[in-house]
């Protein structure tokens, strides 16, 4: 039963890695060159700070993934993953909050504002942002089963505990 409950947390580490790591190369590959009324112009991730943001973050949970890939099982570390875990699953929330938020200014504009939507000028620039989003959606929704997870480990011996 360790086996597979071990075997199960690998399987859910590594499609959180893949998932940060396809976050981070297509946020950073986006790139478009557009022109509009004549005036050329190009849209690229590291434009934006929130962009740059998120590739930072999911690069950092990317590389802290392939650490926690090399810790052994029997380690007493791994109380200090489960608090780490929570740390970079915040990391990553916040880092995909600041891009969704940028991402829906440039694909409906801000009328108040007077920022004009450029989705419709670079549709491919726009078509990576929401990519690299869905994948860092994803990597968040398995870091937080896996807190879950380690959080129901820690506390299942402690109430089935008898007196």
């Amino acid at each position: 039963m360790a086996k597979t409950k071990r075997l199960c947390t690998l399987l859910c580490r590594l499609m959180a890695l893949g998932a940060t790591v396809s976050a981070a190369i297509v946020m950073a590959t986006s790139h478009e060159k557009a022109n509009f009324y004549s005036v050329s112009f190009e849209a690229k991730y590291s434009h934006t700070p929130a962009f740059k943001y998120f590739v930072i973050a999911n690069a950092i949970v990317s590389v802290y993934g392939v650490l926690v890939l090399f810790l052994p099982s029997e380690s007493l570390l791994w109380r200090l993953v489960v608090a780490l875990d929570v740390v970079f699953t915040m990391l990553l929330t916040s880092s995909i909050s600041a891009a969704l938020a940028i991402a829906e200014v440039g694909k409906r504009g801000n009328s108040y504002a007077g920022w004009l939507p450029i989705c419709g000028q670079v549709p491919n620039y726009c078509g990576h942002v929401k990519g690299a989003l869905v994948a860092g959606f994803i990597g968040v929704i398995l870091y937080t089963l896996l807190i879950l997870y380690s959080i129901h480990s820690v506390l299942d011996p402690l109430l089935l505990r008898k007196n």
